[in-house]
């Protein structure tokens, strides 16, 4: 099977419950802790591209200094924002997977399902009692 990574953080719900959504597929990922191990600014960067969005759409607002340091301000550069995760990794949003199929914040939990590298999976709950039905429909690269 090909690697899956996910940028983890265990106090967050939603990381929790993708991570156990990777498991329940079968697949067990590379869990990388950004908060004990943040990417580098060149790695950030890789993962925001490789998602194909901003920079910007992976920044986290709650519980972070976002707004002290006022960055929904567009005057800050894509190397500037950078700068400010490597100093405030939990500006990161997560979970972040990466696949074979591609990679993508999975906020929801269950974004997660579109880039399994495994076919379709028994149905899953959520901690929170929410199920979760796979369709099997999965991105094409």
């Amino acid at each position: 099977m090909s690697e899956v990574t996910i940028y983890h953080n265990p106090a967050c719900g939603t990381s929790r419950n993708t991570l156990a959504l990777l498991r329940h597929a079968g697949i067990e990922p590379t869990v990388i802790e950004y908060l004990k191990t943040p990417p580098t600014r060149e790695q950030m960067r890789e993962i925001a591209t490789a998602t194909g969005q901003p920079l910007r759409a992976l920044l986290r607002e709650k519980g972070t200094p976002y707004a002290e340091l006022d960055l929904g301000n567009s005057k800050w550069t894509d190397d500037e924002l950078l700068d400010f995760i490597a100093q405030y990794p939990i500006l990161m949003n997560r979970p972040i997977v990466a696949t074979a199929l591609g990679t993508k914040l999975c906020r929801p939990s269950e974004e997660v399902l579109e880039i399994l590298p495994v076919g379709k999976i028994a149905p899953f709950t959520k901690e929170d009692g929410e199920p979760i039905e796979d369709t099997g429909a999965r991105r094409t690269r």
